[in-house]
């Protein structure tokens, strides 16, 4: 049988080391042998003897937060020994290794797989008050380990060594010792300020010394209806 979907590069790529890495820009392999925290129903496929067990947002105490804030990634630990596939709507994924030290703010929404050995938490994104309707809360990852993040299109990464500013619905994640904050859109008159549900009213201020990840697009928030802003994290998903 010949096509040129068996050609090279769509063929599963092998490693002799087990972990997290890109088998092409919109799926991610895990080669797995022991186990791994993943996004719920990100599994496309898998091989071998592997167990999927649902965490909820990875514990009771993150689960209670989640629902306060409604923030949080809903997880599967994946344990076993196999390769496992998985992927987010055809969503661009990157990889970012932490080491000891490091601190990634990311959107829960934009997290797709983890190492175990990494640590995460539930925290609010300081400034930005409840004008925000990207929500007022983040994860945290801390530890030494790889993240997988999913990007709707090709990202920029801005060194923030000067005053920047992003579309919230854009920021993917950034340094965590960085000083957030929101700027009003100066130019936008009150009554826009308060009719608009896209974000643009205002934007995110990062300052001090990192960098912040933003994606081509802005994303509505996780669990807001179309054309209702939602009222930051606080209410907006305490009884989703």
């Amino acid at each position: 049988m010949r096509s040129a979907l068996f050609s090279a590069e769509n063929l599963e790529k092998e490693s002799d080391q087990p972990g997290i890495r890109l088998q092409n820009s919109k799926m991610l392999k895990i080669e797995l042998n022991g186990e791994c925290m993943a996004r719920t129903g990100s599994m496309v496929a898998y091989q071998g003897q592997v167990q999927f067990q649902a965490l909820g947002s990875g514990g009771i105490g993150k689960f209670i937060k989640q629902k306060l804030t409604g923030e949080g990634v809903p997880l599967m630990k994946v344990s076993g020994r196999g390769d496992v596939f998985l992927g987010d709507r055809a969503a661009d994924i990157h990889l970012v290794d932490l080491d000891h030290g490091d601190a990634l703010s990311i959107n829960g929404a934009n997290v797709l797989a983890f190492d175990s050995t990494l640590q995460y938490d539930i925290k609010m994104v300081q400034g930005m008050g409840m004008m925000s309707s990207a929500g007022l809360f983040n994860c945290v990852f801390t530890g030494q380990g790889r993240i997988a993040i999913t990007t709707k299109g090709t990202p920029v990464v801005l060194s923030v060594d000067q005053p920047t500013y992003v579309d919230p619905q854009a920021a993917i994640c950034w340094s965590a010792n960085l000083q957030t904050g929101y700027h009003r859109a100066d130019q936008l008159g009150l009554g826009t300020l308060l009719g608009r549900s896209t974000g643009e009213a205002f934007t995110m201020s990062f300052a001090g010394q990192g960098f912040v990840v933003v994606q081509p697009s802005e994303e509505p928030p996780a669990g807001a209806a179309s054309g209702n802003q939602q009222q930051g994290g606080a209410l907006g998903g305490l009884f989703s």
